[in-house]
């Protein structure tokens, strides 16, 4: 969904070190797309005696009003963290405003290596998850690029073992499929961060933020309704956070990674990390940009992961279900980033249990318990 504003990009060369393999978007393709190679790679988790087969795929949106413009989102997939066989990460970044793209490629870098370099990730994962985005939130505000009016979201899965650690900025998304009997269940492991949600509205609110709708802004529709639909149905003009006496920034997120200016109204970088033991049902988890989940349920993407033994197949037919859909309701797309991990030859090592700690209003975890695909959250 992203801001009101243009996009652009740069690009950063696939590079490895040692024997941790660092996968980053390849360079540019012609024509109206950009889509990256279509690896197949595999890598072991040695301390659970299982495997994880992963595929990425990146593909430039199409806008006819900019035919130039290029993919703001990035991805990293790095195994081995610390030169460690059980420490794996998979990021997808979606970039917004004039230096999106550099925005996205900057947080990817500089993310995992923050991760990489602590010497507590191990003891305290959720702690230096959350030092690790606001550290690379304040290099960022400080480095040459102009994030004043640009950023990135962050959806990023570490797995430790066989635990992941889920951290989310903004609107991008991570999903899991649990085997339930002859179903297969789509459970999200992580929020979208919007106004949609009351508890984020009411944070914005609270930190001085109008929220309204495009055409509320433009006078078309009553400003002093604050109440919305659901992403579903109001998708197609969102409440968006708005200075007091200004037209900027309009984010329809509430989290992201820079955006200095909307920080003044409540954007922050403090990410919401969950935690979810593997299981031996549990099949494979998603981790994508919003250009996906736009017209896509969480649901229906895990079906149609389901249905392709190889997930570059996988990758290819969401990313081309995605496109088609964005053309059905608009005349342009999104760029569209997807990374699908099969989890493989996981047996059952303890109870299906996941933790969803989320950041409140006065920056104090807020706990709530997910058994098996049902969730539960604190108030």
């Amino acid at each position: 969904m992203g801001c009101v504003h243009g996009k652009c990009c740069s690009r950063y060369p696939p590079s490895s070190n040692g024997d941790s393999r660092d996968y980053r978007e390849r360079g540019r393709y012609g024509g109206r797309h950009i889509i990256s190679d279509r690896l197949l790679e595999c890598v072991a988790v040695p301390s659970h005696n299982f495997n994880l087969e992963y595929s990425v795929l990146s593909q430039r949106g199409y806008y006819p009003d900019s035919p130039d413009k290029e993919n703001q989102d990035s991805y990293i997939i790095k195994t081995q963290i610390q030169g460690n066989p059980n420490v794996h990460f998979f990021g997808v970044f979606d970039g917004h405003g004039q230096f999106g793209a550099q925005c996205s490629n900057f947080v990817k870098d500089r993310l995992v290596e923050v991760l990489s370099n602590d010497p507590t990730l191990l003891d305290d994962p959720v702690k230096v998850y959350n030092s690790a985005f606001l550290v690379t939130n304040s290099e960022l505000h400080n480095s040459e690029i102009d994030d004043s009016m640009s950023g990135t979201t962050a959806i990023t899965v570490l797995l430790i073992g066989n635990t992941l650690f889920v951290a989310n900025v903004g609107d991008s998304r991570a999903v899991i499929a649990v085997k339930e009997g002859n179903r297969i269940i789509a459970e999200d492991l992580s929020y979208d961060q919007t106004p949609f949600r009351k508890d984020e509205y009411d944070r914005v609110k609270l930190c001085g933020a109008r929220v309204l709708s495009v055409d509320q802004v433009e006078g078309l529709k009553d400003p002093d309704i604050q109440t919305w639909g659901d992403e579903e149905t109001e998708g197609s003009d969102p409440p968006r956070l708005w200075v007091q006496n200004g037209m900027y920034p309009g984010t329809a997120f509430t989290r992201s990674v820079g955006d200095g200016t909307a920080e003044k109204i409540g954007v922050i970088a403090v990410p919401e990390v969950s935690m979810m033991e593997l299981a031996s049902n549990h099949l494979f988890f998603v981790v994508a940009s919003d250009g996906v989940f736009e017209f896509l349920s969480s649901q229906t993407v895990v079906e149609m992961v389901a249905r392709y033994p190889d997930p570059r197949d996988a990758c290819a037919a969401i990313a081309g279900e995605s496109y088609k859909l964005w053309l059905e309701h608009e005349n342009r797309t999104d760029d569209i980033t997807i990374i699908i991990v099969h989890i493989r030859d996981l047996s059952d090592s303890g109870a299906n249990t996941t933790a969803i700690l989320r950041t409140g209003r006065g920056g104090t975890p807020d706990v709530s318990i997910t058994t098996g695909s049902e969730v539960f959250h604190s108030t």
